[in-house]
Protein backbone atom coordinates (compact mmCIF):
# COMPACT_ATOMS: atom_id res chain seq x y z
CA UNK A 1 0.00 0.00 0.00
CA UNK A 2 1.37 3.81 -1.19
CA UNK A 3 -0.29 5.45 1.91
CA UNK A 4 0.19 6.27 5.35
CA UNK A 5 -0.65 4.83 8.83
CA UNK A 6 -3.30 7.85 10.17
CA UNK A 7 -3.32 8.37 13.81
CA UNK A 8 -5.15 10.77 16.67
CA UNK A 9 -2.28 11.47 18.85
CA UNK A 10 -1.27 7.75 20.42
CA UNK A 11 -4.42 5.85 18.69
CA UNK A 12 -3.87 4.47 15.37
CA UNK A 13 -7.18 5.28 13.53
CA UNK A 14 -7.18 4.71 9.68
CA UNK A 15 -4.76 4.76 6.44
CA UNK A 16 -5.05 7.86 3.72
CA UNK A 17 -3.50 6.53 0.40
CA UNK A 18 -3.84 8.48 -3.09
CA UNK A 19 -7.49 7.01 -4.63
CA UNK A 20 -6.06 6.75 -8.22
CA UNK A 21 -3.31 4.21 -9.44
CA UNK A 22 -2.24 6.14 -11.97
CA UNK A 23 -0.80 8.58 -8.76
CA UNK A 24 0.30 6.18 -6.51
CA UNK A 25 4.00 6.23 -8.03
CA UNK A 26 4.08 9.90 -6.59
CA UNK A 27 3.17 9.15 -3.15
CA UNK A 28 6.59 7.24 -2.52
CA UNK A 29 8.66 9.77 -4.28
CA UNK A 30 9.73 13.83 -3.63
CA UNK A 31 11.14 14.66 -7.13
CA UNK A 32 9.62 17.35 -8.70
CA UNK A 33 9.66 15.22 -12.12
CA UNK A 34 7.72 12.50 -10.74
CA UNK A 35 4.19 11.47 -12.06
CA UNK A 36 1.41 13.23 -11.48
CA UNK A 37 0.28 14.48 -7.79
CA UNK A 38 -3.17 12.25 -6.64
CA UNK A 39 -6.48 14.36 -7.43
CA UNK A 40 -8.18 12.68 -4.91
CA UNK A 41 -7.38 10.61 -1.83
CA UNK A 42 -8.89 7.51 -0.22
CA UNK A 43 -9.10 7.10 3.71
CA UNK A 44 -10.92 4.22 6.26
CA UNK A 45 -11.09 3.60 9.22
CA UNK A 46 -9.56 0.61 11.09
CA UNK A 47 -12.35 -1.34 12.64
CA UNK A 48 -10.40 -1.76 15.68
CA UNK A 49 -10.55 1.96 15.70
CA UNK A 50 -14.61 2.16 15.16
CA UNK A 51 -15.01 -0.38 17.62
CA UNK A 52 -13.94 1.37 20.47
CA UNK A 53 -16.49 2.83 22.95
CA UNK A 54 -14.85 6.44 22.65
CA UNK A 55 -14.20 6.53 19.03
CA UNK A 56 -14.98 9.61 16.89
CA UNK A 57 -14.66 10.39 13.33
CA UNK A 58 -11.92 12.93 11.93
CA UNK A 59 -14.74 15.68 11.36
CA UNK A 60 -18.05 15.32 10.42
CA UNK A 61 -17.40 15.98 7.02
CA UNK A 62 -15.61 12.75 7.14
CA UNK A 63 -18.21 9.98 9.17
CA UNK A 64 -17.35 6.59 10.35
CA UNK A 65 -19.07 3.25 9.49
CA UNK A 66 -20.75 1.66 12.00
CA UNK A 67 -17.85 -0.99 12.48
CA UNK A 68 -14.67 -1.20 10.23
CA UNK A 69 -13.39 -3.59 8.06
CA UNK A 70 -15.09 -4.42 4.56
CA UNK A 71 -16.25 -1.35 2.72
CA UNK A 72 -14.95 1.25 5.27
CA UNK A 73 -13.14 2.92 2.56
CA UNK A 74 -14.09 6.25 0.77
CA UNK A 75 -12.87 8.60 -1.63
CA UNK A 76 -14.84 11.84 -1.30
CA UNK A 77 -14.12 15.11 -2.22
CA UNK A 78 -13.90 16.04 1.76
CA UNK A 79 -10.91 14.30 2.07
CA UNK A 80 -8.43 15.91 0.35
CA UNK A 81 -10.40 19.10 1.82
CA UNK A 82 -9.66 18.21 4.94
CA UNK A 83 -6.28 16.84 5.51
CA UNK A 84 -5.28 20.04 2.46
CA UNK A 85 -5.68 22.26 5.21
CA UNK A 86 -3.60 20.76 7.26
CA UNK A 87 -0.73 22.42 5.17
CA UNK A 88 0.64 25.42 3.53
CA UNK A 89 -1.44 27.90 1.77
CA UNK A 90 -1.27 30.96 -0.64
CA UNK A 91 2.31 32.25 -1.29
CA UNK A 92 3.47 30.14 1.09
CA UNK A 93 2.34 26.86 0.11
CA UNK A 94 4.72 26.46 -3.44
CA UNK A 95 7.73 27.26 -1.76
CA UNK A 96 7.86 24.86 1.06
CA UNK A 97 6.48 22.24 -1.20
CA UNK A 98 9.55 22.77 -3.60
CA UNK A 99 11.91 22.75 -0.21
CA UNK A 100 10.12 18.89 -0.40
CA UNK A 101 11.31 18.45 -3.92
CA UNK A 102 7.46 18.71 -4.56
CA UNK A 103 5.46 20.63 -6.51
CA UNK A 104 2.14 22.89 -5.54
CA UNK A 105 0.26 20.45 -6.11
CA UNK A 106 1.15 16.95 -4.67
CA UNK A 107 -0.86 17.14 -1.22
CA UNK A 108 -0.25 13.63 -0.71
CA UNK A 109 3.41 13.89 -1.19
CA UNK A 110 3.81 16.93 1.14
CA UNK A 111 1.37 14.96 3.63
CA UNK A 112 3.44 12.08 3.94
CA UNK A 113 6.92 14.65 4.65
CA UNK A 114 5.13 16.90 7.08
CA UNK A 115 3.06 14.83 8.94
CA UNK A 116 4.54 13.80 12.10
CA UNK A 117 3.55 17.65 13.65
CA UNK A 118 0.35 18.60 11.91
CA UNK A 119 -2.69 20.26 13.70
CA UNK A 120 -4.84 18.80 16.30
CA UNK A 121 -4.24 15.65 16.93
CA UNK A 122 -3.62 13.98 13.85
CA UNK A 123 0.12 12.35 13.00
CA UNK A 124 0.78 10.27 9.37
CA UNK A 125 2.99 7.62 9.66
CA UNK A 126 4.77 6.83 6.24
CA UNK A 127 6.47 3.48 5.61
CA UNK A 128 9.73 3.68 4.20
CA UNK A 129 10.73 7.16 6.50
CA UNK A 130 12.95 7.04 8.88
CA UNK A 131 11.12 7.23 12.53
CA UNK A 132 13.10 9.10 15.74
CA UNK A 133 13.80 6.69 18.57
CA UNK A 134 13.53 8.83 21.10
CA UNK A 135 13.02 13.28 21.26
CA UNK A 136 14.64 15.00 18.81
CA UNK A 137 15.19 18.82 19.89
CA UNK A 138 17.20 21.57 18.07
CA UNK A 139 17.43 24.91 19.72
CA UNK A 140 16.70 28.33 18.32
CA UNK A 141 18.58 31.17 19.80
CA UNK A 142 16.98 34.80 19.59
CA UNK A 143 19.89 35.71 17.28
CA UNK A 144 19.59 33.04 14.72
CA UNK A 145 15.86 33.64 14.84
CA UNK A 146 16.27 37.69 14.36
CA UNK A 147 18.48 36.75 11.40
CA UNK A 148 16.49 34.03 9.50
CA UNK A 149 13.05 36.92 9.96
CA UNK A 150 15.64 39.53 8.21
CA UNK A 151 16.43 36.83 5.06
CA UNK A 152 12.83 35.22 4.71
CA UNK A 153 12.30 35.90 1.29
CA UNK A 154 15.71 33.96 0.53
CA UNK A 155 14.59 30.74 2.93
CA UNK A 156 10.84 29.93 3.64
CA UNK A 157 10.21 30.08 7.79
CA UNK A 158 9.84 26.69 8.25
CA UNK A 159 13.42 25.50 6.32
CA UNK A 160 15.49 25.00 8.89
CA UNK A 161 19.41 23.29 8.19
CA UNK A 162 17.80 22.02 4.76
CA UNK A 163 14.73 20.41 5.80
CA UNK A 164 10.82 21.63 6.75
CA UNK A 165 10.40 21.63 10.21
CA UNK A 166 7.27 23.01 12.45
CA UNK A 167 5.52 24.17 9.21
CA UNK A 168 1.74 24.38 9.57
CA UNK A 169 -1.49 24.87 7.51
CA UNK A 170 -2.52 28.04 6.33
CA UNK A 171 -1.92 31.24 4.13
CA UNK A 172 0.54 33.03 7.18
CA UNK A 173 4.15 32.41 7.57
CA UNK A 174 4.98 31.05 10.48
CA UNK A 175 7.17 28.59 12.47
CA UNK A 176 5.43 25.42 15.27
CA UNK A 177 8.16 25.51 18.04
CA UNK A 178 8.81 23.82 21.51
CA UNK A 179 8.66 26.45 24.39
CA UNK A 180 10.97 25.21 27.29
CA UNK A 181 9.70 26.20 31.29
CA UNK A 182 12.11 28.73 31.01
CA UNK A 183 11.27 30.22 27.47
CA UNK A 184 13.59 28.39 25.40
CA UNK A 185 12.65 27.86 21.65
CA UNK A 186 12.96 24.17 20.19
CA UNK A 187 12.73 22.48 17.00
CA UNK A 188 11.33 19.10 18.14
CA UNK A 189 10.46 15.48 16.59
CA UNK A 190 9.74 11.86 17.74
CA UNK A 191 7.89 10.31 20.26
CA UNK A 192 5.67 11.80 22.39
CA UNK A 193 6.78 14.93 21.47
CA UNK A 194 5.08 18.05 19.86
CA UNK A 195 5.63 21.92 19.16
CA UNK A 196 3.69 23.78 21.89
CA UNK A 197 3.39 27.13 20.36
CA UNK A 198 3.69 29.17 17.05
CA UNK A 199 5.71 32.03 16.61
CA UNK A 200 3.98 34.52 13.81
CA UNK A 201 6.30 37.34 12.58
CA UNK A 202 4.67 40.05 10.43
CA UNK A 203 3.67 38.68 6.85
CA UNK A 204 6.44 39.89 3.74
CA UNK A 205 5.55 43.42 2.59
CA UNK A 206 3.43 43.43 -0.30
CA UNK A 207 1.60 45.94 -1.77
CA UNK A 208 1.14 47.64 1.76
CA UNK A 209 4.81 47.60 3.36
CA UNK A 210 3.13 49.67 6.32
CA UNK A 211 0.42 47.40 7.52
CA UNK A 212 2.38 44.09 7.20
CA UNK A 213 4.99 45.62 9.31
CA UNK A 214 2.21 45.56 11.79
CA UNK A 215 0.58 43.09 11.89
CA UNK A 216 2.00 41.14 14.55
CA UNK A 217 1.37 44.17 16.81
CA UNK A 218 -2.16 44.51 15.54
CA UNK A 219 -2.85 40.67 16.88
CA UNK A 220 -1.14 40.85 19.73
CA UNK A 221 -3.50 43.82 20.66
CA UNK A 222 -6.75 42.60 19.64
CA UNK A 223 -5.78 39.04 21.20
CA UNK A 224 -5.41 41.29 24.43
CA UNK A 225 -8.16 42.83 24.12
CA UNK A 226 -10.69 40.01 23.50
CA UNK A 227 -9.61 38.29 26.41
CA UNK A 228 -9.94 41.27 28.43
CA UNK A 229 -13.52 41.56 27.14
CA UNK A 230 -14.13 38.00 28.08
CA UNK A 231 -13.77 35.81 24.83
CA UNK A 232 -11.78 32.84 25.04
CA UNK A 233 -8.12 33.37 23.18
CA UNK A 234 -5.27 31.35 23.75
CA UNK A 235 -2.88 33.26 26.05
CA UNK A 236 -0.02 35.37 23.30
CA UNK A 237 2.85 37.30 23.75
CA UNK A 238 5.24 39.23 22.21
CA UNK A 239 8.91 38.88 21.47
CA UNK A 240 11.20 41.97 19.53
CA UNK A 241 14.31 40.17 18.18
CA UNK A 242 14.28 43.59 17.56
CA UNK A 243 11.55 42.47 14.55
CA UNK A 244 8.22 41.50 16.10
CA UNK A 245 7.13 37.95 16.61
CA UNK A 246 3.86 36.80 18.44
CA UNK A 247 4.14 33.74 20.24
CA UNK A 248 0.65 31.92 20.55
CA UNK A 249 0.01 28.81 22.86
CA UNK A 250 -1.32 26.44 20.91
CA UNK A 251 -4.94 25.32 22.13
CA UNK A 252 -4.33 21.67 20.47
CA UNK A 253 -1.65 20.66 22.66
CA UNK A 254 -1.38 19.65 25.99
CA UNK A 255 2.24 19.81 28.25
CA UNK A 256 2.38 16.56 30.76
CA UNK A 257 4.48 17.43 33.87
CA UNK A 258 7.31 15.09 32.68
CA UNK A 259 8.01 17.46 29.34
CA UNK A 260 6.21 15.27 26.73
CA UNK A 261 3.06 16.85 25.18
CA UNK A 262 -0.64 15.27 24.46
CA UNK A 263 -2.16 16.56 21.10
CA UNK A 264 -5.51 17.29 21.36
CA UNK A 265 -7.58 16.43 18.27
CA UNK A 266 -8.94 19.95 16.86
CA UNK A 267 -10.01 21.30 13.06
CA UNK A 268 -10.99 24.56 11.68
CA UNK A 269 -14.47 24.91 10.29
CA UNK A 270 -13.57 24.59 7.08
CA UNK A 271 -12.53 20.61 7.52
CA UNK A 272 -15.85 20.31 9.73
CA UNK A 273 -17.51 21.42 6.41
CA UNK A 274 -15.59 19.22 4.38
CA UNK A 275 -14.89 23.02 2.20
CA UNK A 276 -11.82 23.08 0.76
CA UNK A 277 -8.89 25.53 0.52
CA UNK A 278 -10.22 27.44 -2.83
CA UNK A 279 -14.10 27.56 -1.47
CA UNK A 280 -13.16 28.87 1.97
CA UNK A 281 -14.19 32.57 1.71
CA UNK A 282 -17.24 31.00 0.61
CA UNK A 283 -18.56 29.83 3.65
CA UNK A 284 -21.44 32.01 5.50
CA UNK A 285 -22.36 32.17 8.95
CA UNK A 286 -25.19 30.25 8.81
CA UNK A 287 -22.87 27.78 7.92
CA UNK A 288 -20.47 28.31 10.87
CA UNK A 289 -23.95 27.73 13.19
CA UNK A 290 -25.13 25.04 11.87
CA UNK A 291 -22.10 23.13 13.10
CA UNK A 292 -23.73 23.62 16.53
CA UNK A 293 -25.50 20.74 15.79
CA UNK A 294 -22.52 18.65 16.23
CA UNK A 295 -21.95 20.32 19.92
CA UNK A 296 -23.22 18.54 23.40
CA UNK A 297 -23.23 21.86 24.73
CA UNK A 298 -25.40 24.09 21.97
CA UNK A 299 -26.11 27.06 24.29
CA UNK A 300 -22.38 27.64 25.26
CA UNK A 301 -20.76 26.99 21.95
CA UNK A 302 -23.51 29.32 20.60
CA UNK A 303 -22.57 32.06 22.66
CA UNK A 304 -19.08 31.61 21.82
CA UNK A 305 -19.43 31.46 18.73
CA UNK A 306 -21.90 35.04 18.91
CA UNK A 307 -19.35 36.84 20.70
CA UNK A 308 -16.95 35.78 18.29
CA UNK A 309 -19.03 37.02 15.09
CA UNK A 310 -19.41 40.19 17.12
CA UNK A 311 -15.79 40.38 18.05
CA UNK A 312 -14.94 40.14 14.31
CA UNK A 313 -17.11 42.91 13.40
CA UNK A 314 -16.00 45.35 15.54
CA UNK A 315 -12.38 45.01 14.46
CA UNK A 316 -13.06 44.94 11.31
CA UNK A 317 -12.37 41.32 9.58
CA UNK A 318 -13.71 40.80 6.30
CA UNK A 319 -15.48 36.93 5.42
CA UNK A 320 -16.89 34.60 8.24
CA UNK A 321 -13.63 33.83 9.00
CA UNK A 322 -14.61 29.80 8.78
CA UNK A 323 -10.43 29.00 8.57
CA UNK A 324 -10.10 30.62 11.72
CA UNK A 325 -12.70 29.28 13.70
CA UNK A 326 -11.75 25.98 15.29
CA UNK A 327 -13.52 23.45 17.56
CA UNK A 328 -12.15 20.44 19.61
CA UNK A 329 -13.10 17.12 18.43
CA UNK A 330 -14.06 14.15 20.82
CA UNK A 331 -16.66 11.51 21.36
CA UNK A 332 -19.17 13.84 22.69
CA UNK A 333 -19.14 15.81 18.97
CA UNK A 334 -17.91 19.42 18.68
CA UNK A 335 -16.85 22.00 21.18
CA UNK A 336 -15.61 25.71 20.15
CA UNK A 337 -12.32 26.17 20.65
CA UNK A 338 -10.39 29.29 22.25
CA UNK A 339 -9.86 31.98 19.41
CA UNK A 340 -6.89 32.70 17.66
CA UNK A 341 -6.26 35.01 14.36
CA UNK A 342 -7.75 38.30 15.95
CA UNK A 343 -6.18 40.85 14.16
CA UNK A 344 -7.55 44.27 12.28
CA UNK A 345 -8.19 44.32 8.64
CA UNK A 346 -5.98 46.08 6.23
CA UNK A 347 -8.98 47.12 4.37
CA UNK A 348 -12.21 48.32 6.62
CA UNK A 349 -15.10 46.04 4.58
CA UNK A 350 -17.99 46.55 4.88
CA UNK A 351 -19.60 46.31 8.69
CA UNK A 352 -23.11 44.79 9.55
CA UNK A 353 -25.73 47.59 9.98
CA UNK A 354 -29.10 46.92 11.69
CA UNK A 355 -30.68 44.44 8.96
CA UNK A 356 -27.44 42.34 8.36
CA UNK A 357 -27.93 41.71 12.36
CA UNK A 358 -31.74 40.93 11.71
CA UNK A 359 -30.66 38.46 9.01
CA UNK A 360 -28.06 36.46 10.27
CA UNK A 361 -30.31 36.68 13.60
CA UNK A 362 -32.91 34.27 11.42
CA UNK A 363 -30.62 33.02 9.26
CA UNK A 364 -28.26 31.28 12.33
CA UNK A 365 -32.09 30.52 14.31
CA UNK A 366 -31.17 33.31 16.87
CA UNK A 367 -33.16 35.51 19.37
CA UNK A 368 -33.27 39.07 17.57
CA UNK A 369 -33.18 40.13 21.52
CA UNK A 370 -30.37 38.02 22.57
CA UNK A 371 -28.53 39.68 19.18
CA UNK A 372 -28.90 43.23 20.59
CA UNK A 373 -28.30 42.26 24.28
CA UNK A 374 -25.37 40.73 23.48
CA UNK A 375 -23.86 43.23 20.82
CA UNK A 376 -24.88 46.33 23.13
CA UNK A 377 -22.88 44.75 26.02
CA UNK A 378 -19.39 43.64 23.78
CA UNK A 379 -19.23 47.32 22.71
CA UNK A 380 -19.84 48.62 25.93
CA UNK A 381 -16.77 46.54 27.26
CA UNK A 382 -14.73 47.29 24.28
CA UNK A 383 -15.20 50.82 24.95
CA UNK A 384 -14.93 50.34 28.48
CA UNK A 385 -10.94 47.99 28.11
CA UNK A 386 -9.68 49.06 25.00
CA UNK A 387 -7.76 52.34 25.94
CA UNK A 388 -6.70 50.23 29.82
CA UNK A 389 -5.88 47.59 27.15
CA UNK A 390 -3.81 50.38 24.93
CA UNK A 391 -2.07 51.91 28.11
CA UNK A 392 -0.78 48.51 29.48
CA UNK A 393 0.59 47.57 26.10
CA UNK A 394 2.54 51.16 25.35
CA UNK A 395 5.72 49.85 25.91
CA UNK A 396 5.55 46.85 23.67
CA UNK A 397 3.08 48.33 20.97
CA UNK A 398 4.75 51.56 18.81
CA UNK A 399 2.22 54.71 19.57
CA UNK A 400 1.03 55.10 15.97
CA UNK A 401 -0.09 51.52 15.90
CA UNK A 402 -1.88 51.75 18.85
CA UNK A 403 -3.67 55.18 18.20
CA UNK A 404 -4.54 53.53 14.95
CA UNK A 405 -6.22 50.66 16.53
CA UNK A 406 -8.18 52.53 18.85
CA UNK A 407 -9.34 55.02 16.41
CA UNK A 408 -11.00 51.86 14.37
CA UNK A 409 -12.32 49.76 17.13
CA UNK A 410 -13.54 52.87 19.30
CA UNK A 411 -15.71 54.34 16.14
CA UNK A 412 -17.25 51.22 15.19
CA UNK A 413 -18.15 50.12 19.10
CA UNK A 414 -20.04 53.46 19.08
CA UNK A 415 -21.61 52.67 15.65
CA UNK A 416 -22.68 48.83 16.42
CA UNK A 417 -23.73 50.33 19.53
CA UNK A 418 -26.22 52.82 18.28
CA UNK A 419 -27.87 50.48 15.65
CA UNK A 420 -28.26 47.39 18.14
CA UNK A 421 -31.11 48.55 19.70
CA UNK A 422 -33.01 48.67 15.84
CA UNK A 423 -31.58 44.35 15.37
CA UNK A 424 -35.47 43.48 17.05
CA UNK A 425 -37.55 45.89 15.68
Amino acid sequence: MNGVEVWLDEHEVGWLKPADAASAASAASTASGAADAPRRLSLAYLERWTSEVLAFALAPSLPMPPRGGPGSESATDAILAFFDHLLPAGEARPRILAALGLRSEDSFGALRLMGRDLAGAVRLIADGLQRPAGPVQRAIAREELSERLRHREATPFAVWDGQVRGALGGARDKLAVYVERDGGWHLVDGPQMASTHVLKPASDAGADAEASRDQAFDEFFCMRLAARVGLDVVPVQLHRMPEPVLQVQRFDRQRLEDGRVRRLHAINACQALGVTLADQDTVTLTQLFSLLAHSPTPLVDSRALLRWTMFRQLIGCAGSGAADLSFFVDHGGLRVAPAHGFAIGNDKPPAFNAQAWADFARDCDIAPRSVTLELKRLCEQVRAQAEVVAGELGNDVPRPVIERLLGRLLEESDRQAALASEISK
